[in-house]
């Protein structure tokens, strides 16, 4: 256990942080906290746990996908990894093109599960079975082990569904609740970009369930990289995010600066070779961070003389720019359809290279459950007992008119494989863009429970409630990703929450207009979109 977590993270976690001398954070005068010190906490608050059958499992990592704490992961063993597992630790032969003489098991961290079942629920072949903790607390030497596995990510396309979770999450054992539905967005999100990410978040659900002091769920990996986070102030969420992307964007252009002018100057053909290939790919994120190490390794095994010497201790002073960052702006409705919308506008219009990722829970989350722009038609919330009056505010067309931004809805409940396409296009884009997640909340009140939120997700699309889609300006080209509306299912998925459940008994007079209201503006949000995309 680091001394930080020691002297730091475990006084605090008693409620004792005022007894804490200013000594205790000497060298941190800045507010920086370590990453990672959530792993440390090993709650074992769930009632009740997966349980991994090897004999049912087909290896499709969904399971680790939707999980919102990242406490269940598929491991790879080579065969002497195999052979020193502890007693107990089966594993099954990996399937898959590409994992061949590779061993394969999903294990649980049960002391870091939440118990909400969304791994068991998406299963579809029953492999992942709720059990009692008491049952299964003989899996926590287990996981241990699995932490100690190479990692062997390299092995699939991480931009599929079961690649990407062969990948480390950079994002683990958060405190956000139970089935919430924002976190598998962001955790997967680090496990395709996460050891060059830099993070703005705006205040609410996501920069609690974040950064809740003393606890960290941002993580590195063994070489010490992962995502840089922060957090301002509510409001000026973008402007922060923009700000990084400017201070990025001028420290990179001032390394590529120097490294144009050492290739004036230097005879050294393997550092000429590897700055050539860096320059080259420069602003693509693909492949960057091996252009990078394989720059600065032929640059410290160099023996430069005179201004080939200055210049190459100044490149690697700066180091860390060599590989491309990976700029986020995070924060839910209440920042980005609201208080914050100037901020993101403005960011956006900006052209500069930024990703913006919305968790839509279509209320202020972390306030109350307050009403937000991004609350539909009749839906119940404080300050709008009776109902919303207002249609939702459409985030993703105002955006679109820009004509230059990268827009998509998602939601993976719905569409895995679209999700990642999104991410994929959004990252790679050399431009703003801008991804709104449609994210189930405790506050609307599921019937079924937040252990079905990712089923949530897909019935809102079903449905038409949500819409997924995504524009590329690129190509100009939309794509509408979802079916034609089963309206049948509308009020049924409605009435499956209470937030539209409750104003049928608080005001029935008004509650059967209100919901008519509701489904013919998300209709006609289908029809424009499908407008758009037959042009």
């Amino acid at each position: 256990v680091p001394d930080f977590v020691k002297n730091v993270v475990i006084p605090m976690n008693r409620q004792e942080g005022d007894s804490l001398p200013v000594s205790t954070f000497q060298g941190r005068e800045d507010g920086e906290f370590p990453s990672g010190t959530a792993a440390y906490e090993k709650r074992g608050v769930a009632a009740f746990v997966p349980s991994w059958d090897k004999d049912k499992c087909i290896q499709c990592n969904q399971c680790s996908f939707v999980c919102p704490h990242s406490a269940v992961r598929p491991f790879l063993l080579d065969e002497a990894e195999a052979k020193a597992a502890p007693e107990g630790f089966e594993t099954v032969d990996a399937k898959g093109k590409g994992l061949e003489g590779l061993k394969f098991r999903i294990q649980v961290s049960v002391l870091d599960c939440l118990g909400c079942s969304s791994c068991s629920n998406v299963c579809p072949v029953d492999a992942l079975p709720m059990k009692p903790l008491g049952e299964e607390e003989d899996q926590a030497p287990n996981w241990d082990y699995a932490m100690t596995v190479s990692e062997k990510s390299d092995r699939m396309d991480k931009n599929s569904v079961k690649g990407s979770q062969f990948c480390m999450p950079y994002f683990e054992f958060s405190g956000a609740c139970a089935g919430f539905g924002e976190t598998p967005y962001i955790k997967v999100i680090t496990q395709l970009y996460g050891d060059r990410m830099m993070i703005a978040n705006a205040t609410g659900c996501s920069s609690i369930w974040g950064a809740s002091a003393p606890s960290m769920p941002y993580c590195k990996d063994k070489n010490g990289r992962g995502p840089s986070w922060a957090n301002s102030l509510f409001e000026d969420n973008a402007e922060y995010g923009l700000g990084m992307a400017t201070g990025v964007k001028q420290a990179r252009n001032l390394v590529r600066s120097n490294v144009e002018a050492l290739l004036e100057v230097t005879e050294d053909k393997n550092v000429r070779d590897a700055a050539k290939a860096w320059l080259d790919g420069f602003d693509e994120g693909e492949g960057t961070r091996d252009r990078a190490e394989k720059f600065a390794e032929a640059l410290k095994a160099s023996n430069p003389e005179g201004k080939a010497r200055t210049l190459t201790r100044e490149i690697l002073k700066r180091e860390d720019m060599l590989a491309k960052k990976s700029l986020w702006c995070l924060g839910g409705d209440g920042w980005s359809y609201d208080i914050g919308y100037g901020g993101l506008d403005h960011a956006l219009a900006s052209g500069e290279d930024i990703n913006v990722l919305v968790f839509d829970t279509e209320v202020y989350s972390n306030t109350g459950g307050q009403s937000s722009k991004a609350t539909p038609t009749g839906a119940v919330a404080q300050f709008a007992a009776a109902g919303k009056r207002t249609k939702k505010k459409d985030l993703g067309m105002m955006a679109m008119s820009y004509g230059y931004v990268y827009v998509a809805q998602v939601a993976i409940g719905a569409d895995k494989n679209q999700f990642l396409k999104a991410v994929r296009e959004a990252e790679s884009y050399h431009g703003p863009s801008l991804i709104i997640c449609y994210a189930p909340c405790i506050n609307h009140g599921l019937k079924q429970g937040m252990g079905k939120s990712i089923e949530n997700e897909g019935d809102a699309v079903k449905c038409g409630y949500w819409q997924i889609y995504r524009y590329n300006p690129v190509d100009k080209s939309f794509s509408l990703d979802c079916k034609e509306p089963e309206r049948d299912k509308f009020r049924d998925f409605m009435m499956g929450q209470v937030r539209y459940s409750s104003l049928v008994k608080a005001f029935p007079d008004i509650a059967e207009e209100l919901f008519v209201k509701t489904e013919e503006e998300a209709m006609e949000r289908y029809q424009k979109y499908a407008e758009l995309a037959s042009k």
